[in-house]
């Protein structure tokens, strides 16, 4: 298909390693995936017109100018919970469609202490009752959700196991991952339990890392002799009515939707092709229940048919759908402000042939990208070589 004048390109890409890096803060791995990015793009930071960047526990963005560079650019601040980076991406994409600007950054990164997440009901807009229950610690809450899908749908805890067995063998050959050993479904299963289902290996861990990708117009990227992909559609949605969020405080009897499919519908219609025709998706999997989840919400399967697809392969990197590429969130942890540009990095790299070891054969020309965030918010990107 012939670019147009308002397509939207992704020319570069920078990331600092996801894990522990001790004596470098958030902000700075930030700034060291931007200078990575600007680097592969032969650019300097004066090119830039604009900025979004985002971070929960870092620290504001828009204070790594202070070592960047101080030029003057639009630089937007964005707070989007896990969908942080996903609503990054998003305004650089719909600023350089509108014609505003024809080259921008979105960046994502940070840096959170060992443990849980903890958040507060207050800050969620709810009754401390809901503290109370257990229910705001969200490795508890989607256990109970994944239970309960499990139990509609047939899901088997093998399944879940198998979802984290392929999350750390792709993270082997991933330079960027945080866990990078190969952990078999024996040892997953027999692993202490920390939510059940879920033992402790089939959770990701919140962690560090950064991630920053150049956008730029078609006729742009054509002036720099930059191809890079094609970002064909860009989505964000909240929860419909009827919806089962994480802190939803009550399950609707009419159910409704979820924001993931919505964002996937509108992502789809606004590409113009179908589930079909992807070959590579990064959906979001902070724990297996997630991964097996949002396949069918994407559109990619049917509600049950998660077991056959897993058992069967198809999500691996030689499978007719590769799922989480370079680990996911299981092998890469989940800097909340960075982790939905780590799934278009991926992307953009699987396209452009730069993956390495973890390369999916085929010479892949459709990636997904699907990243979730509380309190139920779906971030959609697709994206041709």
């Amino acid at each position: 298909m012939s670019p147009s004048t308002s397509d939207v390109r992704i020319i570069a890409a920078g990331i600092h390693p996801f894990g522990r890096t001790p004596g470098l803060s958030g902000l700075q791995q930030g700034v060291f995936a931007v200078r990575q990015a600007l680097a592969a793009a032969g650019l300097d930071w004066r090119d830039i017109q604009f900025a979004y960047g985002g971070s929960d526990s870092a620290g504001n963005a828009d204070t790594m100018v202070s070592e960047l560079g101080l030029t003057g650019l639009q630089f937007i601040n964005v707070a989007n919970g896990c969908a942080t980076g996903g609503s990054a991406m998003f305004g650089a994409y719909s600023t350089i469609k509108s014609g505003e600007f024809d080259l921008g950054i979105a960046v994502g990164f940070d840096k959170h202490p060992r443990g849980a997440f903890d958040p507060k009901p207050a800050d969620w807009g709810l009754p401390d009752w809901y503290g109370e229950t257990g229910l705001m610690l969200t490795t508890q809450f989607f256990a109970m959700k994944t239970q309960r899908y499990m139990a509609e749908h047939g899901i088997s805890v093998q399944t879940l196991g198998r979802v984290a067995e392929k999350a750390f063998a792709n993270g082997v050959a991933t330079p960027h991952a945080w866990r990078r050993e190969a952990v078999d479904l024996e040892t997953i299963l027999a692993a202490p339990l920390v939510s059940d289902p879920f033992t402790k290996f089939m959770f990701c861990s919140p962690g560090e890392g950064a991630v920053a990708l150049v956008f730029a117009s078609a006729a742009r990227a054509r002036r720099l002799g930059l191809d890079g992909v094609r970002l064909r559609a860009a989505a964000v949605r909240s929860r419909p009515p009827g919806s089962f969020e994480v802190f939803s405080p009550a399950l609707d009897i009419v159910r409704g939707p979820s924001p993931t499919t919505l964002a996937s519908r509108a992502a789809f219609e606004m590409a113009g092709v179908a589930p079909a025709d992807i070959d590579i998706a990064q959906l979001q999997d902070t724990e297996t229940g997630a991964e097996i989840m949002h396949m069918a919400e994407n559109g990619f399967c049917a509600d049950g048919d998660q077991d056959a697809w897993i058992a069967e392969g198809r999500t691996r990197l030689e499978g007719a759908l590769p799922v989480n590429t370079d680990g996911g969130c299981l092998a890469c942890g989940e800097p909340i402000g960075a982790s939905g540009l780590r799934q278009v990095y991926e992307n953009f790299v699987q396209l452009t042939g730069q993956a390495g070891a973890r390369q999916v054969g085929g010479d892949p020309r459709l990636g997904y990208s699907h990243v979730y965030g509380a309190p139920g918010v779906s971030a959609v990107a697709i994206v041709e070589r």
